[in-house]
């Protein structure tokens, strides 16, 4: 798999990156080592994870997905070999949450044992915190760079506003940047990153790695409607956001596009993102290592200008207000 690299950093990413938040959530820790191992025999070297995955399921407390990575690392010592991005900032208990200088050093530190590791390659804001002053964020962030624990930060689900203020300390303070940002970002979800936060990535040389890149799952194919929805624990988060006109529109387009290229909907979804403006790897979960398949295909097509318009007129958000309107 070809690699790109991400922003002006040193990191070279696989085209695709693989999402650990299922890790200790829908899959356990031997499921998570078969699919962790398949990714990177097929060539994938990055792994998006974050400190508070997964407290959210009953009887965890945050950190499992870490924990599970650094578990198969040690066991398979390649930690040279694979690029690790974790975040900090969601809250994992009472006050144990934001972008303050302390909270920083010490979730790293949690982060670093539960991974096993000496250094995190990726460590990114993993949602703003107004409370705290940006400079003292970047600061904080600072210090990890210059101990040798963090070789590179990223930003997740920050605002352009609130991005371009950041980069901008940076430069004016001597700061280390943002190398990243991590939005959600999928032939769905468009407008939110397309509208203000592209133009600045462009403008700004920052990486962009989204997640949701399958839209939980919705863009394989799988749902289609309600009686589909209880094959997963996802399942009804999607059925309320996706399961509507616009939503099958996309995936009959993704259907016949896929068709075309005798491959599946999930690597047409992948391979659009991958032609968008300063996408570096799309992040894509995976429960089963023969999903590894069609994830790490989408780094191998190219599609055309047809696809392309195929795609792009199917996900359009005004369609129906044109069609009411008579715009």
């Amino acid at each position: 798999m070809h690699t790109r690299r991400l922003g002006r950093s040193p990191l070279e990413l696989s085209a695709v990156m693989l999402g650990g938040n299922v890790f200790g959530w829908t899959i356990d820790e031997s499921q998570s080592f078969a699919v962790l191992d398949a990714f990177v025999a097929r060539g994938g070297n990055c792994i998006d994870t974050a400190d508070v995955y997964s407290t959210w399921v009953p009887g965890n407390h945050g950190g499992e997905s870490e924990t599970i990575i650094g578990r198969w690392m040690k066991r398979r010592g390649n930690r040279d070999r694979v690029i690790i991005a974790t975040k900090v900032g969601s809250p994992m208990g009472p006050d144990l949450k934001g972008l303050s200088a302390a909270y920083i050093a010490r979730a790293a530190e949690s982060s670093l044992d539960r991974l096993q590791t000496d250094y995190i390659d990726l460590y990114q804001a993993h949602r703003d915190d107004p409370s705290t002053p940006l400079e003292d964020t970047l600061a904080a962030f600072g210090r990890l760079i210059d101990q040798g624990k963090v070789r590179v930060i990223g930003a997740s689900n920050y605002s352009a506003e609130r991005l371009s203020q950041a980069l901008e300390l940076s430069r004016t303070h001597s700061l280390p940047r943002y190398e990243s940002l991590q939005p959600q970002y999928n032939l769905y979800d468009r407008a939110d990153y397309e509208q203000d936060l592209a133009p600045l990535c462009v403008r700004e040389q920052v990486g962009v790695i989204p997640y949701y890149g399958l839209a939980s799952g919705f863009l394989t194919g799988k749902y289609r409607s309600e009686g589909d929805l209880s094959q997963s624990a996802r399942g009804q988060g999607i059925g309320k956001k996706y399961l509507n006109p616009r939503g099958l529109r996309i995936l009959d387009a993704l259907g016949d596009v896929a068709r075309r290229y005798q491959t599946t909907s999930a690597t047409v979804a992948l391979a659009w993102l991958m032609t968008r403006p300063a996408i570096t790897a799309p992040i894509a979960s995976a429960t089963r290592p023969q999903q590894m398949d069609d994830i790490v295909a989408a780094a191998a097509i190219e599609l055309d200008q047809g696809a392309l318009a195929t795609l792009d007129s199917a996900s359009a958000e005004d369609r129906e207000t044109a069609a009411v309107t008579g715009a």
